[in-house]
């Protein structure tokens, strides 16, 4: 018979870490911390091949199946001494989605799974707190509805029933906290939110325990395909054939009162990628209220405070999973009356600076070699160290989103003008260039300006071409953006921005910002020079830039490029001040206007190869010949044809090229 079901609980566990394409990430290494001793509250998984007949309308799920989760559930009522569906000792459960690569809040929980008004009442007299009873009971049938059920707001810009009607009743009582209401207070949500239940889906909540199970496995499965699971797996690169797995585990309750808590932390700071416990916490609270952003969470190292014993406890389990998985983890944890239990473990994303300190710290410490280390780096967030970014603790919401075309951050007052935003760059104010798209005509702008944004053009386009070949960030194709030269605004999402407003954009990510957001200056970590000279012990390819300036050789000397591949000569003549002669060269009538118009550019150009031929130090330099493309030095519109041909006084000729 097929197994669909594995267990973990009390030391003993039927899967492994290695396990993660069958049991998802969050299912293998539950089974592995069991193995290791650490405190994981018991239950068990049901695998990935179990995705595979889910849809957004449901899951066909094998015969097999049924009799599987029985046993798992006597399993776990034996472990912890406790009846699922029991009036009298319940058992409640928790379940979430794992699938083999981590989608953070992307799929489906269900929490506090086995209430019903006979649990609950068995839950108040076990416990002796009802407040705390019916505080997992509101929470559930909220969760229940909205997960399983489909009750959901009428729009985004609406609130859902169980929110309007929780915000109702602390209203009515005069308080701004969920833990100011009284049991009874709760006791009543309940019943408001089966009501609202039965009139958004003409269907009751479910009392039966084992329905309600089923409904959040299904419900869990089908998230797979939800909306923003495929969203975020497109932007990743996921499969979507690996499918999630499913988690059902005993519930524990960080809700019991202040000796009680939850949270989530990081072993590492993932920021910068310091040592150390980095994370934050609630007390009196569940899982739900750290992500939903209700309440304010503390500083982890406040929990040293208040609950010494489970912090201690939590700094030992942690470093001693990063020691055992030899990469940072992201844990999430509940304190339930004193007693600390790990719910998850996973590698923590990181941004790009902490990635690389991450990787050498390890390497060093002996947890992985320089090859692992170097297989750790991520080469499109490699990028990040190289560019100032966005603080990533400080990071506004976006107004919109384009293409990121070129990397780094920029802050600058909106221009509508490559001549505003030259004039504006000698006055030393920093500018973002909006414009429909580029042309250039432009190129004296774009040298002045901080960043780009453009509402038109691709990855590929002049304005991305350009701006990364001069280091500026640039953000392209965005479509939301609204550009009107008459009006001097840019309206993004009925957002009216003038001239002179202030703006930022994150080439990284191609995201728009209102204001002034905090950055990140790039700069060159010992981690990173210390990365670079194992990888120059390792690597068989040797590696040259692109450069077209004296500048640009020194830059990619300093990051010890070793040559220039290709050096293109047309490039040398995009400043204003060269640009002139080199449309004089292109449309000249003879022979002898061509020779004339290269008397100027020769000069220039043998000035610049010394500085480059200086800056490579005895390194090959490749160099392509003149072959100016049209597009590129010449203007398109009727208005710059008309002013270049009276600056040359070639109309004629003009016109005729």
């Amino acid at each position: 018979m097929p197994r669909f079901v594995y267990l973990f609980g009390n030391g003993e566990a039927d899967g492994r870490s290695e396990q993660k394409q069958l049991l998802g990430g969050k299912g293998a290494n539950l089974a592995e911390m069991t193995h290791l001793g650490v405190p994981v509250p018991p239950g068990f998984t049901l695998t990935t091949e179990l995705a595979r007949d889910a849809s957004e309308d449901g899951v066909a799920f094998p015969e097999a199946l049924a009799g599987q989760v029985d046993a798992a559930l006597a399993k776990v009522s034996e472990i912890t001494g406790r009846g699922f569906g029991d009036a009298d000792n319940p058992l409640l459960f928790s379940v979430r989605s794992g699938a083999a690569i981590s989608m953070p809040g992307m799929m489906d929980t269900v929490l506090n799974l086995g209430l019903n008004d006979s649990t609950t009442q068995g839950l108040a007299a076990q416990t002796g707190d009802p407040r705390f009873a019916y505080d997992c009971y509101r929470r559930f049938v909220a969760m229940y509805g909205e997960v399983v059920m489909g009750v959901t707001a009428a729009s985004e810009n609406d609130e859902s029933p169980f929110v309007r009607l929780l915000a109702d009743l602390k209203a009515e009582r005069n308080v701004t906290v969920d833990s100011e209401l009284s049991a009874e207070d709760l006791k009543r949500l309940v019943t408001e939110f089966k009501i609202a239940i039965l009139r958004e889906t003409d269907q009751s909540f479910p009392d039966d325990p084992l329905v309600q199970l089923w409904g959040a496995i299904t419900a869990v499965y089908r998230s797979w395909h939800n909306p923003r699971a495929r969203i975020y797996r497109r932007a990743h690169d996921i499969s979507d054939s690996i499918g999630t797995a499913v988690n059902v585990q005993a519930m524990v309750f960080g809700n019991r009162g202040d000796s009680s808590a939850t949270g989530v932390a990081f072993t590492r700071n993932p920021s910068t990628g310091e040592a150390g416990l980095f994370g934050e916490f609630l007390l009196c609270a569940q899982g739900e209220d750290v992500v939903a952003g209700i309440r304010t969470p503390e500083p982890i190292g406040n929990l040293a405070d208040v609950l010494p014993e489970a912090y201690t406890e939590l700094v030992d389990v942690g470093e001693r999973l990063e020691q055992h998985f030899g990469d940072m983890q992201d844990l999430e944890f509940t304190i339930e009356d004193g007693h600390l239990w790990l719910l998850q473990t996973r590698t923590g994303k990181r941004s790009g600076r902490a990635m690389i300190r991450i990787a050498v710290e390890l390497a060093q410490a002996g947890a992985i070699d320089q090859r692992g280390a170097i297989a750790r780096i991520d080469p499109d967030k490699l990028s990040e160290v190289l560019h100032p970014t966005l603080d990533p603790d400080h990071r506004p919401p976006a107004l919109a989103k384009g293409l990121p075309a070129s990397p780094g951050a920029a802050i600058g007052k909106v221009v509508f003008s490559a001549s505003d935003a030259e004039n504006a760059g000698a006055r030393g104010e920093s500018v973002i260039l909006v414009r429909i798209e580029t042309s250039p005509e432009d190129i004296h702008g774009m040298q002045a300006a901080a960043g780009i944004l453009t509402a038109r053009g691709g990855m590929t386009s002049h304005a991305a071409v350009v701006a990364r070949g001069m280091g500026i960030c640039c953000v392209t194709g965005c479509s939301a953006a609204k550009v009107d030269y008459r009006k001097q605004t840019l309206t993004i999402n009925n957002t009216v921005i003038a001239a002179g407003d202030v703006i930022t954009l994150d080439g990284g990510t191609g995201e728009v910002f209102l204001g002034t957001a905090a950055l990140v200056p790039a700069q060159m970590s010992p981690e990173f020079d210390t990365l670079m000279s194992w990888v120059d012990e390792v690597r068989r390819l040797r590696v040259r830039t692109n450069a077209d300036t004296a500048t640009d050789a020194q830059t990619a000397r300093a990051f010890g490029a070793e040559g220039i591949g290709l050096c293109r000569t047309e490039h040398m003549f995009f400043a204003p001040d060269r640009l002139a002669a080199m449309r004089e060269m292109i449309i000249a009538n003879d022979l002898a206007g061509r020779l004339a118009a290269l008397d100027k550019i020769v000069p220039v150009q043998e000035q610049d190869f010394y500085e480059i031929f200086v800056a490579m130090d005895g390194f090959p330099v490749t160099i392509r010949l003149l072959d100016p493309p049209l597009h590129e030095f010449l203007p398109h519109d009727k208005d710059g044809i008309a002013a270049l041909a009276k600056q040359l006084g070639s109309f004629s000729s003009f016109l005729l090229v």
